[in-house]
């Protein structure tokens, strides 16, 4: 096929959790984007299916039938059955931390599932993956969608955000991985308000000020689990960011940057301060970035 397929970093920038179902799940209210910086997944034809990973964080993937873009692979085949999808070489690229908020793994397998249905000339639309991801976790028909977004319910209730810029970001991660179910475990409040209405305009100020009235309410659990959350929230504060966040169930944080100079130079004074971490300096995928990737 040609050229990698991006798998983005997914960014909660406002997390509010608003109940649970019955079955476990837990229902949220979240403002998402996703990043420039992220995974990628090389996919090309072979005589047999082979799987294999590379970067910076390739020793914590695993490459059996645990991983999620194996199982993306699979299901995608399972749909398309009895019509032909032959063997495939696929190479993940994985430049983000394992267990880390930003939605990698789902990322990569909805990554996966857009190159194959790509490959394989599947006539399957956006709505027919996200069904065929749903089977593999809450976070793909987000990632499927990969721009600016309102997730409801367990987070396959999404509202496109039109208009929405591109925002500077700084992402940290104090090199350590936070088990999800151990952080909404660990919640002691389900029943939270959901966020305020977004202002009608956004821009870097007014979407710091609709940000400081919001929360991510898995933060305080998940510093409680690792507190090197905290140092990463300071080491942000430290770089004059606009404001600091953990993603998801954490351990990533991110910081707003009026500009991506700015977010460049903060990154490069934290990763001084800090090599071993995990530091990157990006923007997020502006709304009409996102149209554009689609047609």
């Amino acid at each position: 096929m040609n050229g990698p397929v991006a798998a983005p970093a997914k960014i909660n920038l406002a997390l509010h959790v608003t109940g649970r179902r019955a079955d476990g799940y837990h229902l949220i209210v979240s403002l998402t984007v996703f990043t420039r910086f992220g995974d990628r997944i090389e996919i090309a034809p072979a005589e047999t299916d082979r799987f294999s990973v590379t970067g910076r964080y390739a020793a914590a993937v695993p490459t059996d039938g645990a991983n999620l873009v194996l199982k993306a692979r699979d299901s995608l085949r399972a749909h398309l059955y009895p019509r032909r999808a032959p063997p495939v070489s696929i190479t993940l690229e994985k430049n983000l931390p394992v267990a880390s908020g930003v939605g990698g793994g789902s990322s990569d397998a909805a990554a996966a599932l857009r190159g194959l249905a790509r490959l394989w000339e599947a006539a399957v639309g956006e709505d027919e993956l996200a069904r065929i991801g749903g089977s593999l976790g809450a976070d793909l028909a987000m990632c499927l969608a990969a721009r600016p977004l309102l997730a409801r319910g367990i987070g396959d209730e999404l509202t496109a955000l039109a208009d929405f810029p591109a925002l500077g970001l700084v992402l940290v991660n104090p090199g350590v991985a936070v088990s999800t179910p151990q952080v909404f475990a660990a919640l002691t409040n389900r029943e939270n308000d959901p966020p305020p209405p977004l202002p009608t305009q956004i821009d870097f100020h007014s979407l710091r000020g609709w940000l400081e009235a919001t929360r991510n309410d898995l933060q305080k659990p998940a510093k409680e689990l690792a507190p090197q959350i905290g140092a990463a929230l300071e080491a942000l504060d430290r770089a004059d960011s606009g404001f600091s966040r953990m993603s998801g169930s954490g351990a990533t944080c991110f910081g707003l940057f009026e500009t991506g100079n700015v977010a460049k130079r903060a990154a490069a004074a934290i990763r001084a301060r800090h090599p071993d971490w995990f530091v990157a300096a990006t923007r997020s995928v502006a709304a009409q970035e996102a149209s554009h990737a689609r047609t």
